[in-house]
């Protein structure tokens, strides 16, 4: 049997040296470690405000035959982002259909984003220093705390990440694969733009200008070619949507190319600057540790060149365009997490032990907390502790879920296995922390998702109102209702409803309110009947009330 082996960057001879002991079950740890990662927090949860709300409205627009080439969500007017992740997503979501919901089938389609990042990341690792290291950034990424928090949810700033990583990787091949990097940034520049909008080509194609002007070594006809390349092919398939974008609504087309222009004029610098101290870690103070112990080389070596120049980029085109959501800065990560992958050789036996020992004490710390809340809520002890999660999810009780709970034990498993073998070295550090936020991120989504989804969701209100409309009614006004709440109020109802804000009457024969405990209840006149109330479980602010019309 022919034995063959996928080299990194796809050489031309298409083979690797062969395995050294141990190099096997890295590898297998790895890719476990990245399925679990990814796959966990998918499903088995409503969307989530306000990450998910405009996307999962879009989804819905797009499966209930929607425009596929400017998809919007309900209600809107305007285009915000460009359509490829929406359409990736819907395409998820028909194929997983028949076995799992709308929002779960279309969050799926993450694995394949995230699997690009993580396999973008690493590669870039590899690129940049050498065999092994890229184990060790995709280990960084898979640890940050920034990027687990966000990126499973179904928002369109996951494959802009993905784009922006590959375009990454592209810019630290060039050296030596320009062809080969040429394609690669092409499609960065393509699909980004068409997933996320103008955005990550900024920042892609801010890097790649800035490299030669600043440095001698990027200015060279094989890195011309690159550019001018990658440009050629990326803009056919942008300069097709938009065409089509043009002849499928001009007026549509008009305000989003107006939005487009006058969109950056904001300076959040500071904000994605100081965000980054947790947002970053652990890949902040190794990138940290790396800029001190190569400090006489940062200038002077392609690859801290582009790993500055692309952090410089990024920070400049977040500030500017971007809002302070902490989701938005995503391609923050890459330079970090590819700087401090190289740092890890570097660290001093101390410093290494001190982190890995924060990490597994830190981990520990989490896992019990989750694993005391869950059996608290299970067998009703310690009952002060069972009292505090029913007040946080409003859940008086959770039946056990056979399946989560076997697989919260055997991560546990793993991680204490991880804890007690793994011998104390600088690779280790990083291991042992990206297997303890896998630990911590499964056990959330397998022992605790029921309970975060009943202080989050909203299709427990949404669904008792559908039982407590009456029979006949035109259609509803709604007052004080925030933009992330109608979304998916129309994805639970399928209902559209009519705010009084932008119409200024009250037409219809119905009226549903969104009051603000802060700002009191507005009390509609006597023509009104109220017929229904509610909120959600754990909710402490908002709730809502619909009334009828007196007839």
């Amino acid at each position: 049997m022919t034995r063959f082996q996928l080299d990194h960057d796809w050489q031309g001879n298409m083979s690797a040296p062969r395995a050294r002991i141990g190099e096997s079950v890295k590898i297998q740890l790895l890719l476990v470690l990245c399925a679990i990662w990814v796959l966990l927090g998918l499903v088995g949860h409503a969307p989530w405000k306000p990450l998910e709300s405009t996307g999962i409205s879009i989804v819905k627009g797009i499966l209930d035959g929607g425009s596929l080439v400017a998809p919007l969500a309900s209600g809107a007017i305007s285009l915000d982002i460009p359509p490829l992740y929406y359409l990736s997503a819907a395409a998820s979501a028909k194929i997983f259909s028949p076995i799992i919901s709308i929002h779960d089938g279309a969050r799926l389609i993450n694995a394949i984003w995230l699997a690009i990042i993580l396999l973008m990341v690493g590669m870039t690792g590899r690129e940049l220093w050498s065999r092994g290291i890229g184990r060790h950034a995709t280990f960084i990424m898979i640890g940050t705390v920034g990027l687990v928090i966000s990126a499973h949810s179904l928002s369109a700033e996951v494959a802009s990440l993905a784009c922006t990583a590959t375009g990454f990787y592209a810019l630290a091949l060039v050296k030596r694969r320009p062809w080969r990097a040429s394609g690669l940034f092409a499609v960065a520049l393509s699909a980004g733009f068409l997933s996320y909008g103008i955005l990550p080509l900024l920042i892609l194609l801010s890097t790649a200008l800035m490299l030669p002007l600043l440095f001698k070594a990027w200015r060279t006809p094989s890195f011309a070619k690159f550019l001018c390349v990658a440009i050629l092919i990326a803009s056919l398939p942008i300069a097709v949507w938009l065409l089509m974008f043009h002849d499928f609504n001009p007026s549509l087309f008009a305000a989003w190319v107006s939005k487009n222009l006058n969109s950056f004029y904001l300076t959040n610098h500071l904000y994605f600057a100081r965000i980054l101290l947790w947002y970053a870690w652990p890949a902040l103070p190794l990138a940290l540790l790396g800029l001190w112990h190569y400090r006489q080389q940062l200038l002077s070596k392609p690859k801290f060149q582009l790993m500055l120049v692309f952090f410089a980029c990024t920070l400049m085109c977040l500030g500017f365009g971007e809002d302070t959501k902490d989701i938005n800065a995503f391609p923050l990560l890459l330079p970090l997490v590819a700087l401090g992958a190289g740092s890890v050789e570097h660290l001093k036996r101390s410093t290494a032990a001190a982190l890995n020992w924060f990490g597994v004490l830190l981990f520990g710390l989490i896992g019990g907390l989750i694993w005391l809340g869950w059996l608290a809520m299970v067998t009703g002890y310690p009952a002060k502790i069972k009292s505090r999660m029913q007040f946080l999810s409003g859940l008086n009780e959770i039946h056990t879920n056979w399946l989560a709970l076997i697989v919260a034990l055997i991560i546990t498993v793993i991680w204490a296995f991880v804890c007690i073998r793994a011998k104390q070295t600088n690779k280790s550090t990083v291991t042992n922390w990206a297997v303890g936020m896998t630990f911590g991120w499964s056990l959330l989504m397998t022992l605790w998702l029921p309970l975060i989804d009943s202080a989050k969701s909203y299709r427990p209100v949404f669904s008792s109102l559908s039982h407590a409309l009456p029979a006949q009614y035109n259609c509803i006004n709604s007052l004080n209702f925030g933009r992330a709440q109608r979304l998916l109020f129309n994805y639970h109802t399928n209902i559209k409803l009519q705010p009084f804000e932008t119409t200024q009457k009250l037409s219809c024969d119905l009226y549903i309110l969104q009051d603000d405990k802060n700002e009191g209840k507005m009390q509609p006149g006597q023509e009104w009947n109220l017929i229904w109330s509610s909120k959600r479980a754990a909710e402490r602010k908002e709730s809502f009330r619909l009334f009828e019309r007196v007839k």
